[in-house]
């Protein structure tokens, strides 16, 4: 190793971290209470210790080099160990401290928190820093190794992960009370395709599955209507827009109150399973891996908290 490389300091990597994250020298001097002076004096000599630059501007806007990028992933890793250090030491005081990231895809986060509720009875000391995406972020995400652990739909083939899944989706089709097919006691999906179909941006897990699906089964809806997040969709259905496919629980509150209703499709619900998902590379913290190890172990606690959103709770 060069011994310019030892003379990196944490505080060189924090600012660093603040002008990735900001790609702005200002806003990272904001964020660091520091001028703007002092961050671009960090940056310039930590260009100096490595050898090469790390930014560069196109136009107005700041882009990270490939040194910039390898120095980033790296630095994560020390900040994350660090705080993985600082877990180890509060579990060896009794109890387990420290904080989860969490990435999760948008169509789990009325999901979520009531899970992260599960953990934290046992945890209490632990706090969560949550961050929802689509299924396209969500993947970027895991090539910048910039979570503990990602909650996802459909787990991709061509990277090294480890995952575990924990939970079904149901994916169900919803329409307002006085649809006309809201009358019929069986249909099929072809019988819905003769109304707009509002559906998600690209890049979203739910919208990619309810096309496969759908393309599977041949019913292809002439009609579409991209609403920008599953709120959108809910609240497009609610005002007579179309039909929309979306997680059970998400609509759980509409149905029981009956501002909407799910439609009786024989090819429905389409199961999908969450999985929880990390880079097998990636160090996890003492936080991660209990989180991680409860999902395994608490099947039987998380599937009866699920049953709430599927509209199927046990007495």
């Amino acid at each position: 190793m060069r011994k310019s490389m030892m003379r990196i300091t944490l505080r060189q990597l924090q600012v660093f971290r603040a002008v990735c994250d900001s790609r702005s020298y200002s806003r990272a001097a904001e964020e660091m209470a520091l001028t703007q002076p002092a961050v671009s004096l960090q940056i310039r000599q930590l260009e100096e210790l490595l050898g090469q630059p790390l930014f560069e501007y196109i136009g107005k806007k700041l882009y990270l080099t490939e040194a910039a990028e390898a120095l980033k992933r790296t630095g994560e890793d020390i900040f994350g160990r660090l705080e993985s250090l600082d877990m180890q030491l509060s579990t060896l005081q009794g109890s387990l401290q420290g904080q989860l990231k969490l990435a999760i895809e948008s169509s789990a986060k009325y999901f979520v928190p009531h899970l992260f509720a599960l953990f934290r009875e046992l945890h209490p000391e632990v706090s969560l820093q949550l961050v929802v995406v689509n299924h396209a972020q969500a993947i970027h995400r895991l090539n910048a190794n910039r979570d503990d652990l990602l909650l996802i739909s459909q787990v991709p083939a061509d990277m090294d992960l480890e995952f575990l899944p924990f939970l079904d989706n149901a994916i169900i089709a919803v329409a307002p009370p006085g649809h006309p097919l809201h009358q019929r006691s069986h249909l099929s999906l072809q019988d819905l395709t003769a109304w707009p179909l509002l559906i998600r941006e690209q890049g979203s897990g739910t919208r990619r599955a309810a096309e496969q699906y759908c393309d599977q089964k041949h019913a292809h809806f002439p009609q579409i209507m991209e609403l920008g997040s599953l709120e959108a969709q809910r609240e497009g259905v609610l005002a007579g827009l179309g039909l929309a496919l979306l997680p059970r629980h998400a609509v759980l509150r509409e149905l029981e109150s009956g501002a909407l209703c799910e439609l009786p499709v024989e090819e429905l619900p389409l199961m999908r399973s969450w999985c929880l998902v990390h880079p097998r590379s990636r160090y996890l913290s003492p936080v991660a891996q209990t989180f991680f190890a409860f999902a395994r172990s608490e099947r039987q606690r998380i599937n009866a908290l699920a049953r709430r959103f599927n509209g199927a709770e046990q007495g």
